[in-house]
């Protein structure tokens, strides 16, 4: 079975599926991460995180900026 990227709408708690598919792509790492598994996003920038470390990295990227 292929797996599809899904097109996600990342709100405050939760996430809307805009376009069904089985996982997305980490915006640090590019890693794939199962929408099962998708734990760490930021709403404001609408992107996904593989894990804290990824979501971190992006955090202390943007406070340098």
């Amino acid at each position: 079975m292929t797996k599809k990227l899904a097109k996600i709408k990342y709100l405050p708690n939760n996430f809307e599926i805009i376009d069904p598919g089985d996982y997305v792509v980490c915006a640090v790492s590019g890693k794939k991460i199962d929408l099962e598994n998708l734990t760490y996003w930021n709403v404001e920038l609408q992107e996904p995180y593989y894990s804290y470390q990824e979501a971190f990295i992006k955090r202390e990227d943007n406070i340098k900026k």
